[in-house]
């Protein structure tokens, strides 16, 4: 793998890696199973896009696409909260709604960006020399910043009410919590970052797409395990830190894939993106399980 193609996927594992941290709060935190993902990751890119093209400042137009996505989050909550729809049924309802919200606000299946300016440009050379790094450079430091809020955010009073909420929603209404509340701030929180993933990665990639949202909750959810399986650990900053590390790895992974001498040689492809995140999704979930039989059998171990 030629380090251009390093540099590619550490890109967009970045990316993903606020994905991740979105699927981590709904998922884990806040226990709710929600499939708007797979909606809003297209929905912050299309805005992002949309704005760009008609002449917006880039981090404005940024800023519009990652409050895309908190409203579709909003939406899901809602559904749930005040309709009393089943959590599941509700955000796959919403990712089903978006599509067609996002063909409207784009207005056809693509929107090209490659010759508008972008967040990046300013810090791009004219022959675009360093734009293999630059890029990575300038999402690790929006990675590292989310990453140290949400830090901090998750251990005020909101962010342990929040915890408390996912963890035992009868408890903290008994202890004076609006679960309602919590509901609605984690879902929109949640997919506020996922739509930022997909404003960002429609900057990198030079456009919009209404397929690029295919998967997204699963990649998430993969990035979520894989980081679990390497880094165990309860403390809020190992947990952010484990599903951006997983994040990261996971498209790595898919990079060595398809750059493998050996499977190419049997057949083995760009084609074949679909089939290897499979395979990679079900290794990451039984990675958790081959662990703890491991375990178990080192403390059988006689001394």
């Amino acid at each position: 793998m030629s380090l251009i193609s390093l540099f590619g996927a550490l890109e967009v594992g970045l990316i993903y890696g606020l994905v991740a941290l979105g699927v981590l709060i709904s998922f884990r935190i806040l226990n709710f199973p929600d499939l708007t993902a797979d909606g809003s990751f297209p929905l912050g890119g299309a805005i992002c896009a949309i704005c760009i093209v008609s002449g917006m400042n880039p981090w404005l137009a940024t800023l519009l696409g990652t409050l895309g996505g908190a409203m579709a989050g909003f939406v899901t909550a809602w559904l749930n909260v005040s309709l009393r729809i089943m959590q599941l049924l509700a955000s796959i309802l919403v990712m089903i709604a978006l599509y067609s919200v996002n063909l409207r606000i784009m207005g056809a299946p693509n929107v090209p960006i490659i010759w508008d300016p972008t967040i990046f440009s300013p810090f791009i050379a004219e022959d675009y020399s360093n734009q293999f790094w630059v890029k990575p450079l300038i999402i690790l430091l929006f990675v590292i910043a989310i990453k140290l809020l949400l830090d901090r955010f998750f251990k005020s009073q909101t962010g342990l009410s929040l915890r408390a909420t996912g963890a035992n929603p009868r408890m903290s209404r008994a202890q004076g919590i609006n679960t309602n509340v919590m509901t609605y701030l984690g879902m929109m929180l949640s997919n506020a970052l996922i739509a930022l993933g997909g404003a960002l990665y429609v900057q990198t990639q030079g456009g919009a797409d209404i397929s690029i949202g295919i998967g997204t909750i699963v990649i998430g959810l993969a990035a979520v395990i894989i980081g679990e399986t390497l880094i165990t650990s309860r403390k809020i900053f190992w947990i952010t830190l484990s599903v951006i590390v997983g994040a990261i790895l996971y498209r790595l992974f898919i990079a060595l894939a398809l750059h493998s001498g050996p499977l190419n040689k049997i057949g083995i492809g760009a084609q074949d993106l679909n089939l290897i995140t499979a395979v990679l999704v079900v290794i990451a979930l039984v990675l958790p399980q081959i662990k703890t039989k491991f375990k178990r059998m080192r403390r059988r171990k006689p001394s």
